[in-house]
């Protein structure tokens, strides 16, 4: 696999774990009303990206972090069709808003290249 490849999705996830405990604002903001504790959900996610982008730079754990990667994308999707079909964003384009969840697609299938 390109180690190119590796070290951006490593750095997409590592840096995105970081900001949820550096700006966690954005990421509560568009936790669906109907989820419980949203701050612990997204300390969690948080954790797990970071857990897992750390994790994909080693050949003992990439698989391991790749299945991972998936599984959170998948966890993680109803608060990006929230934040697509909820009126609590103006601020944020409708492209924008509708554009993640293709987007969503795209990081299963890099993740999934590393499994």
């Amino acid at each position: 696999m390109n180690n190119l490849s590796l070290y951006s999705i490593a750095s997409v996830y590592i840096l995105s774990g970081f900001l949820h405990f550096f700006r966690p604002e954005p990421y509560r903001r568009i936790m669906p009303p109907y989820l419980p504790y949203p701050s612990i959900l997204v300390f969690v996610s948080g954790m797990a990206e970071l857990v897992l982008g750390v994790g994909l730079l080693f050949p003992a754990t990439r698989t391991l972090a790749a299945w991972g990667l998936i599984l959170l994308l998948i966890a993680v999707f109803p608060a990006n069709l929230y934040m697509a079909t909820s009126d609590q964003f103006p601020d944020t384009p409708a492209w924008l808003r509708w554009g993640r969840l293709p987007l969503q697609l795209v990081l299963i299938w890099w993740a999934w290249r590393f499994t």
